[in-house]
């Protein structure tokens, strides 16, 4: 009997949660093995699709489950797997419920397969619905609190639209025009999600790179370069070396991960920006001198990308919040010993965790010797505010008319 159409799509997506599940792997580690057999662009976007939808929902179809079952699904049972899968495809992506259970069901082979068509019809049949705003995993919820998880939950329904940062600040108004786009900043554009990147105006002539709005700021408040020296702590893939580099900086560019600095180099050359690359950990590196702006953009959880990565949500825990906080703490101490006097020091995580934001912080202010130097209103997009110790945090329920954007803590100090 010829299978499904679309059915190696469902098992690319089933494999993909796996490795989220069972190995802590990231969606995009995954995608490797996972969609090693799905040739077609549109073949693997779809797969992708249905697994960050089922990762972005999963509270809330596991309620939905559970309320069509006498007894419990065990929580990593496959039967359980699938019928996640089969409600975000119906619920979410708007797949007809005759080719839902078509190519759901016989992901079950050898499984419990009229169990799984029964909850999914009976489902199907009361109308079941998704909430407006997914429920945060209780774990997540737990950490952040509950007015904080309130603010953010409604950001986390929908994957998020595509920004741009610009080469030429000067440009933004007509290329937002011309690429029917809108603009939140200076050298931002912000597109409809679903574009792809590549067939995009002046992508080979590399007027543009893809960043998120959140993550562009960082680079901004460290100003014009005007040929002064500038640091890009953990720098690969490269966006926030070539915002240094747009805006005046001679940046030295490090990382440790030869495939993320190959990624740079490429980024560099694509879009004609200058940069010194050099991979080293910055740990044990010594630099040949010492730099009047250093930027860690530090390795971190990543929470605050859920909305684009929902896998964060179901793959951290308190364990790796510790880890990361180690690791960030070693990374400011290093930077704070190389920078010149008067040199400005910016620390951003695109993390949701006090521990590695606001935390680690007060912790510089405490042990670093250096001076906080507040950001200010003027130097954020419109909707942005500092806080009131001059830090900046944003997460996915800001800006929510326009879009949102991505969770980032920041901070600036100075070398006085």
């Amino acid at each position: 009997m010829a299978l499904p159409p679309g059915l190696p799509v469902r098992r690319a997506a089933l494999r993909l949660l796996d490795a989220v599940f069972r190995r802590g792997e990231t969606l995009e580690q995954a995608e490797g093995a996972g969609l090693a057999d799905i040739r077609k662009a549109p073949d693997r976007a779809l797969a992708k699709a249905i697994a960050g939808e089922t990762l972005r929902w999963l509270t809330d179809l596991d309620a939905l489950i559970d309320s069509a079952t006498k007894q419990a699904l065990p929580h990593d049972a496959k039967a359980r797997m699938v019928l996640r899968l089969m409600l975000a495809q119906a619920l979410r992506l708007e797949t007809p419920p005759h080719a839902v259970i078509a190519t759901g069901l016989p992901l079950l082979a050898g499984g419990p397969r009229r169990l799984a068509h029964g909850v999914f019809s009976a489902l199907v049949k009361q109308g079941a619905a998704l909430p407006e705003v997914p429920t945060l995993p209780a774990a997540v919820a737990a950490r952040w609190g509950a007015d904080k998880s309130a603010e953010i939950a409604p950001g986390l329904a929908f994957p998020p639209e595509l920004d741009l940062s610009l080469k030429d600040a000067a440009e933004t108004q007509t290329r937002a025009v011309a690429m029917g786009g809108i603009s939140l900043a200076p050298a931002h554009i912000r597109l409809p999600r679903g574009a792809a990147v590549e067939s995009l105006a002046d992508f080979k002539a590399g007027d543009w790179w893809v960043q998120d709005l959140a993550a562009q700021i960082p680079a901004r408040l460290l100003g014009a370069g005007e040929g002064r020296s500038a640091l890009d702590l953990c720098a690969a893939p490269g966006g926030k070396t070539m915002q240094l580099a747009a805006n005046g900086w001679k940046v030295t560019a490090l990382d440790m991960s030869k495939r993320r600095l190959d990624l740079l180099k490429d980024n560099l050359k694509r879009t004609g920006l200058k940069a010194s690359p050099v991979r080293a950990d910055a740990l044990t590196w010594e630099p040949k001198h010492r730099f009047d702006a250093i930027l860690i953009d530090a390795p971190c959880t990543a929470t605050g990308t859920c909305r684009r990565h929902p896998d964060v949500l179901h793959r951290i825990g308190k364990g790796q919040v510790a880890e990361m906080v180690e690791l960030q703490r070693a990374l400011a101490a290093k930077a704070a010993e190389w920078l010149n006097p008067g040199g400005v020091l910016v620390y951003a995580v695109c993390s949701l965790e006090a521990e590695e934001g606001e935390e680690q912080a007060a912790w510089i202010d405490a042990e670093l010797g250096l001076t906080r130097e507040p950001i200010t209103p003027e130097e954020l997009p419109a909707g942005l505010t500092p806080t009131p110790d001059g830090a900046l945090r944003t997460h996915p329920g800001m800006l929510a008319d326009a879009g949102g954007l991505d969770g980032f803590f920041v901070a600036r100090w100075v070398n006085s």
